[in-house]
């Protein structure tokens, strides 16, 4: 599965261990999303994204396999739902999912 991830993810090192999979963290591809914000979550100090026409977030694609996804849809926790997007990266425009809390604040984060 290939996913978009803009915040603490974006740390090789935290992804490699959180996924479980060492080196994971070396295949991020940086990318960007246009039409959307990175911001607090409400009640938390995690970012997660709100739409804005005019603004882009500074992120990274990651392809995982089944076992790191599950374990990444852990640390994400209930207050994330996984959307679909469309990154672009160097290499052109991608399909991706991210993990979206619907509790945003207008606080950049």
């Amino acid at each position: 599965m290939r996913l978009f991830v803009y915040g603490t993810l974006l740390d090789p090192r935290r992804l490699d261990a959180v996924a479980g999979r060492p080196g994971l963290g070396a295949r991020l591809i940086p990318a960007e999303l246009h039409g959307w914000r990175r911001v607090a979550m409400r009640g938390g100090a995690f970012p997660t994204l709100r739409r804005s026409p005019r603004d882009s977030v500074a992120g990274a694609i990651v392809e995982v396999d089944a076992m790191a996804f599950r374990r990444l849809r852990s640390y994400e926790g209930p207050a994330y739902r996984l959307t679909r997007v469309a990154a672009r990266t160097a290499q052109g425009e991608t399909a991706a999912f991210a993990w979206i809390a619907p509790a945003a604040t207008g606080r950049p984060w």
